[in-house]
């Protein structure tokens, strides 16, 4: 209801005007006794003899029950009230004498509140029907909006009767009294909520998506949903039912609005302003589920605290797809907690780290060199992940194959059983690393039978970087010359495919690598000329320095 739509007049004369309503009621109607001539059922009309020799008509249904049946006959006597223009009513004669009743009975030390509907409007007021009876409300004690398109009648209203007039049969009834008596028992109930801003009980009456309507001393307010909780925003049906008692506290009026607004949680103490002494990190607390979301999960620690689980904190397994798949709203579950935000007024807490560690029992049944069986979680540009017991480890592509052109993407797919050995475990960072290749000989290996340091091959020119120049023996089996050990061959010069000579300077079989040296190559071709020459020189005495050495110095 606003009041900028009453429409009220004080200068207006009231008793002028209601004498003036009197009358032309009185000239328009009245109570008679007649007799029925005739019933028209086709015509659905009655006519009834009332009297000086005029005939009027009464409509059929006023005297036909629910079930259809006509009460009367004709002969019959019947009460009527004229209404002018030859209409006559029996229902409003059996108003009028309900009403005289009524009013015969009324106790003038007594109140009387009622509630009708407005049936008709007129220039002094409205017709108001309360269980049959017709009460009269002047305009100016409505508090009814008259202004265009707002339509009174039909609008069911609450009222209190001011005025019984015995002698006229009228019964005069006030909205403005009780509106007005309303409005000064808001001002008495807000005024003392707002001076001492002390907690009340209120009665929850409704509860809607954006907050509930409380009962204080007979007056509602609205408690926001962010009114609620000290946690911030909650939904309101998830804490109280209708009928909950509450303490609120007012926190503003809207006199313009009449809108009061209430507040649950400054009624109630704030946990954050004593965090430290109710919680702190590595606590382990009883926790309530109580909204589950993809991305983690809220739960309820009491003492109107909530804090967040994170989908990473709720299992040792990173391939967590939703939490539903792990906890369920309303279950009450364990929790260490992990972050305490004053100034965020942020609680975070983890479930895993209650729960054993899958590493901790991995560690503790295998080690570095075991041969174990596994399953192909996923595959990505670098590798592969391979599920072994409880845990994920990864396959990397220069761990699949010797054969340096396959990857995980191009020999693995997601679900594949697969036998691998463990090269790596990183117990603190939780991370496993896994070896295929390592399960099959090297093909340096097998080099390493045939080929030695010193040995001189041949290789062609694969990738140059900035440390050295990388060279193919033989299938799968590449070997890098460092650029010290390039000379006297130069970087820049070397073209992809170009064949290079040089001595195997370093092989291992167990870490796949060679090295090739081009400058030890001219070392070891000098010595090996040194070596010619001495052996030729035991043979000929006679052979000359310039002899021995005249191949290579025209080089």
């Amino acid at each position: 209801m606003k009041f900028e739509d009453f429409e009220i007049d004080e200068t207006e004369d009231f008793a002028a005007m209601l004498e003036e309503s009197f009358k032309k009621s009185e000239s328009k109607s009245d109570l008679v006794t007649g007799t029925i001539v005739k019933i028209d059922e086709k015509d659905s009309l009655v006519v009834v003899d009332i009297g000086g020799g005029r005939d009027a008509n009464l409509d059929l249904a006023e005297i036909t029950d629910e079930e259809g049946k006509i009460t009367f006959a004709v002969n019959d006597t019947i009460e009527v009230v004229t209404m002018g223009r030859g209409r006559i009513s029996h229902k409003a004669a059996l108003g009028r004498a309900a009403l005289n009743e009524f009013i015969s009975e009324y106790d003038e030390e007594q109140e009387y509140i009622i509630e009708g509907v407005v049936t008709k409007k007129n220039k002094g007021g409205y017709v108001v029907e309360v269980d049959g009876l017709e009460f009269f409300m002047p305009r100016t004690l409505s508090y009814l909006s008259s202004k265009p398109g707002v339509e009174s009648v039909g609008k069911k209203v609450k009222a209190v009767i001011v005025k019984v007039d015995k002698e006229k049969g009228s019964v005069v009834i006030s909205r403005k009294e009780l509106i007005e008596r309303d409005k000064a028992k808001t001002d008495e109930i807000v005024g003392a909520l707002l001076e001492n801003k002390d907690p009340v009980i209120g009665t929850i009456k409704k509860i809607t998506s954006y907050g509930m309507f409380v009962d204080v001393g007979g007056m509602d307010g609205l408690v926001h949903y962010s009114q609620i909780s000290h946690k911030g925003p909650v939904n309101p049906s998830k804490y109280f039912a209708e009928g909950d008692e509450v303490n609120v506290i007012a926190l503003e009026y809207d006199k313009k609005k009449r809108h009061l607004s209430l507040s649950i949680k400054d009624a109630n103490p704030d946990p954050w302003a004593d965090i430290d002494a109710i919680i702190g990190v590595g606590d382990t607390v009883t926790a309530t589920v109580s909204n589950i979301e993809p991305y983690g999960v809220f739960v309820d620690l009491g003492e109107d605290l909530e804090a967040f689980l994170h989908v990473s904190e709720i299992s040792w397994d990173k391939n967590v797809k939703h939490p539903q798949d792990y906890l369920e709203n309303d279950t009450d579950i364990n929790v260490e907690v992990i972050e305490v935000d004053k100034e965020k007024r942020r609680l975070r807490v983890s479930l895993k780290t209650l729960l054993p560690k899958p590493m901790d029992a991995f560690v503790s049944a295998n080690k570095v060199g075991d041969v174990v069986n596994g399953t192909v979680t996923s595959i990505t540009d670098f590798g592969a992940f391979v599920k072994v017991g409880e845990l994920e480890g990864l396959l990397h592509n220069q761990e699949v194959s010797w054969d340096k052109s396959k990857n995980a993407k191009s020999e693995l797919a997601v679900g594949d059983e697969l036998e691998v050995k463990i090269i790596k475990i990183d117990r603190d960072a939780g991370k496993i690393s896994l070896s295929k290749k390592a399960l099959q000989d090297s093909p340096v290996k097998a080099f390493a039978q045939t080929h030695k340091n010193g040995t001189i091959v041949t290789g062609i020119v694969k990738d140059t970087k900035d440390f050295g120049v990388f060279i193919s023996l033989e299938e799968n089996i590449d070997a890098l010359i460092r650029m010290e050990d390039l000379y006297p061959l130069k970087a820049e010069e070397l073209e992809k495919g170009q064949e290079i000579k040089g001595v195997i300077s370093f092989i291992d079989a167990n870490s796949d690598r060679i090295r090739v040296s081009v400058k030890k190559l001219e070392r070891q071709e000098e010595r090996e000329a040194m070596d010619q020459f001495n052996n030729e020189n035991e043979k000929d005495d006679s052979m000359t320095l310039g002899d021995a050495f005249g191949d290579i110095l025209k080089k």
